[in-house]
Formats: structure tokens, sequence, C-alpha cells
């Protein structure tokens, strides 16, 4: 239900969700040192109902910020920003300070004060966030945002996480959040937090260094080609859960996008997306003759749909399964003979 009406907010384009406090003082945790001397800009925010603004606001100090600026946002109306900064006397102060337009993250005065800013930190919306990426790195900016985790697929996004341009932090509890929303019409409760939209896969999405990027995966399980079938259309394996990736090969695999959240680069090299077969390393090949016959009479397991760029594998009984787009991955620690890889 409250998926099914986050749905609804953003194709009217009323994707604007509060964060929650408590999940914006968990992340922000891990990264208080990357922000000491430096000047913060929220630039999807309402600093009268967000609680980033609240957190930086009241961790100024501690967190020894130079600046805080938030733009406030109207659809159809001239809006404000808030500074928040140290003046020569030694005092903090804060000046609320009228915009030329209604805020918007891609006018140019919101540009401007973007280009003055070291680290940029929201939660912009969902049906933006293509668009909003694409500003922050034009610009080159350092960033911590919020995002749906099925932005790893997208052809806009993904090639900067192929490229380790951006990477996941640590994450909501579970991959989900809680939100609050300004809009009556999705503003739904749920049994565990009442007058909140509980939206799963949503992820911090971020280019500053973190402890939790570089910890390797535990491996464990062995590799036999009855528990790790290969592609019809990919040279490449199946691993179905992250937790199986084998410990003793090292040729190409298929794993879930939920691997980010693990993602090593020490570790492993992205290769590639399913979902983006035009930013593959993996070259992705014709589908074989007996995976064509076996489609067309019916023998299907998983998804309903095998058109565009879904990844595929035939067991031993001829059934074709249809496998969620996948990340192409391989070890960085290749040994000097891939006994795996055969």
């Amino acid at each position: 239900m409250a998926n099914a009406k986050l749905h609804q907010a953003k194709q009217n384009k009323k994707d604007e969700f509060y964060t929650q406090m408590e999940d914006i003082a968990r992340e922000l945790y891990h990264y208080r040192h990357h922000f000491r001397d430096k000047s913060v800009f929220l630039n999807c925010d309402d600093p009268e109902e967000s609680n980033f603004w609240k957190y930086f606001e009241l961790n100024f100090d501690d967190l020894g910020l130079t600046r805080l600026v938030s733009t406030h946002y109207h659809p159809a109306e001239r809006t404000y920003k808030l500074v928040m900064e140290r003046n020569e006397e030694g005092d903090i102060t804060t000046t609320k300070t009228p915009l030329e337009g209604n805020g918007d993250f891609r006018s140019a005065e919101c540009i401007a004060l973007l280009d003055e800013a070291d680290i940029i930190t929201t939660n912009p919306p969902f049906s933006l966030f293509r668009e909003y990426l694409a500003l922050l790195m034009e610009h080159k900016k350092k960033f911590l945002i919020i995002g749906n985790q099925n932005a790893i697929t997208y052809k806009e996004v993904f090639p900067f996480i192929k490229n380790n341009e951006m990477w996941l932090g640590y994450g909501f509890p579970g991959n989900v959040a809680f939100f609050k929303s300004p809009y009556e019409d999705t503003a739904v409760s749920s049994q565990h937090k009442e007058g909140l939209i509980r939206v799963s896969g949503v992820m911090w999405f971020t280019n500053l260094d973190i402890d939790k990027r570089h910890a390797p995966l535990t491996l464990w399980r062995d590799y036999t080609p009855e528990d790790y079938p290969r592609y019809d259309n990919y040279d490449a394996i199946e691993v179905s859960k992250v937790a199986e990736i084998p410990v003793d090969y090292y040729g190409v695999m298929g794993v879930p996008i939920t691997f980010m959240d693990k993602y090593c680069p020490e570790q492993f090299e992205i290769l590639g997306c399913t979902a983006n077969p035009e930013s593959n390393s993996v070259e992705k090949r014709p589908r074989s003759d007996k995976a064509v016959s076996l489609i067309k009479q019916g023998r299907l397991k998983g998804a309903k749909c095998v058109g565009g760029n879904s990844n595929i594998y035939i067991d031993d009984d001829d059934y074709v399964h249809v496998i969620y787009h996948r990340l192409l991955i391989r070890r960085v620690d290749q040994p000097d003979t891939q006994d795996g890889d055969e």
C-alpha cells in the first residue's frame, strides 16, 4: 500500500518526503570527519521542516562546519534561503534571504550556491534522481544523498558506480525507510510507524570514502557447475544470493544488485549490468537455438517477461530460468590458474 502511494506520488511529482532525524544521525555518524572546515548545501529541502537542516544546525560546532545553506522550493512562488555561518566576532548567525526564483535546484542561483559548497547532503525527489545526480557530477561535488535501490541500474547512474565514482553508504535498517509526507493522499500509516510512509529499497548514495567500502566480503562456499549454472546469453555464472559468492571462482559472475551494499573495490571489479548491456565489459551474445525453442514452448521459470535484456539459463530439465537484472562482477585477486573458470 505504501509503495503504491509512493509510486502515485512520483507520477504526480508529489515526491516530497521528509527523512527522519534518527536515520540522518545514524548515517552521518560515519562521515563526521568529512565535514570539518567544510560548507554544506541542502538544495532539496524545506528548512522549516527538514531534519537535514535541524541535524546540521544542532551539530554545526561539533562537525566543525564553516557554512550551512538551505534553499526552500515552491513550484509557483518566490522563496528563500537560510544561511548559517560564523561572523567575524565568532558568533554563529542564521539569516533568511529571499531568492530571485522558486528554489529549484536546477536554477542559476541554486547552481551558483552549489558551486560555492563543499558537500551536498539531501533527499532529492526520486522522480528527478537522474537529473539531480547528473548535476552533482557535472559540477564535481562531494555528496551524500538518498535514492531508490533501482537507481543502481539506471543507464544514467550505473556508469558512475562501475567506474567507482559513487557507491552506497551504510544504509537504512533492512533497506527500509519511513518518510513523512506533506501530502494527505500519500501520508498513509503503517503498523510500525503511524502516519509515515514505509518505502523499501531506499539507499544512501555517496562519493565520500567510508570504512565500510574497504571491508572485504567473507566468502566460504565452493564452486560447482551444478550449483552455479552458466547463462545462455552471457559468459558468466548465476549467483542468486550475495552470501553465496563462491570462494574459489575467478570468472565472471552475475549477482543481485544488493551486492552493492557489500562491494569492496579491492576484492571485486564491476564489469557491467544486464540492464545496461551497452555499458558492459562482458559481451552479450545471442540466445542459443535451444533457448529460443524452449521459450517458444513456454518452458519458463521466473519472471513473466523474457524480452529486453534479461539474462537466462537452462537447467537440466530443460526449463529456461529468467533472472532479474544482475551486476556482472569478477574477483580482483586473480590466481595464476583459474580452475573455476572453465
